[in-house]
């Protein structure tokens, strides 16, 4: 009997390097395998971290950045392209430009301007090149409250769990961030029951809501979620299908993450729902 052959969706994560594991490359290998991706990867940047802080960032060179790309693309058929931390301006350049030249599809992009405790990861002169020219090829652009905010120059939100109150500041911004979808995640928002994420479209605007969990181990959600709705989208599904089921997806990795003690700071998800509890370990 033939064994049926099987592809899985190819997702191509551009990202820094995260030595503690709980963000960057690391979690996107983790978070794509999870979700039934196979996973290529591109280093922008190696970074000396742990779950405390970020002590050390050594980008790579603009030519080894593109050189990484050139092969992936050389070699694979990509189905979506999950961007996070590009380092400098020289970075950005190179990867909007490779994105243009390979006409990259699905491309979703965490704009990754802070570290989790604080430590800025992208200068003024790269944002501001970002937002000129990689935010308008991004299919979707996945900032938190104070990334949105910066970005769109400090706009105020009434009340960020009210969509009437705000639909046309969503609208808004995301023309001027020129993305064709715009995800604004509430993990910082003030509800201390929910966290609520706004979908935003041409015409279009949907709230997703799921349970605020109280813990420690939070390291790398946003890489965590982007990479599960690149793959979402690699797999074929909607926007909105994609941002219904990485939303779960990512909260699952949290709570299963509840028994993890891994450092002493923000520690990291766990991404694969397999292991629920201390004794699976074991077997």
């Amino acid at each position: 009997m033939a064994h049926k052959h099987f592809t899985p969706p190819v997702v191509l994560s551009i990202a820094g390097s995260d030595s503690s594991a709980g963000a960057g490359i690391q979690a996107d290998l983790k978070t794509i395998s999870a979700n039934g991706g196979y996973a290529c990867t591109v280093i922008t940047a190696v970074t000396a971290q742990n779950t405390q802080g970020v002590y050390d960032v050594c980008p790579l060179s603009p030519a080894s950045v593109a050189a990484q790309i050139d092969a992936i693309f050389a070699d694979f058929n990509v189905a979506a392209v999950k961007i996070g931390m590009l380092a400098n301006v020289d970075i950005a350049k190179v990867v909007v430009d490779k994105l243009t030249i390979y006409a990259a599809k699905n491309v979703v992009v965490d704009p990754v301007m802070l570290s989790t405790s604080g430590r800025e990861l992208l200068c003024e002169e790269a944002i501001a090149y970002c937002k000129a020219h990689l935010y308008p090829l991004a299919t979707l652009l996945t900032p938190n409250i104070p990334e949105f905010m910066a970005l769109t120059g400090n706009i105020e939100l009434n009340d960020f769990t009210q969509t009437s109150h705000n639909e046309n500041v969503y609208e808004l911004a995301r023309q001027q961030l020129g993305c064709q979808w715009l995800l604004i995640k509430g993990g910082h928002g003030v509800d201390p029951a929910l966290s609520t994420d706004q979908l935003v479209g041409q015409h279009y605007i949907q709230c997703f809501s799921a349970p605020r969990i109280q813990s420690r181990n939070t390291h790398g959600t946003g890489c965590t979620l982007s990479s599960a709705i690149a793959t979402s989208l690699a797999k074929g599904m909607s926007m909105a299908e994609a941002v219904e089921h990485s939303k779960r997806y990512l909260t699952l990795a949290i709570i299963n993450a509840s028994h993890l003690e891994l450092g002493q700071g923000h520690g990291a998800l766990q991404h694969f729902p397999i292991a629920t509890s201390p004794e699976q370990y074991a077997n």
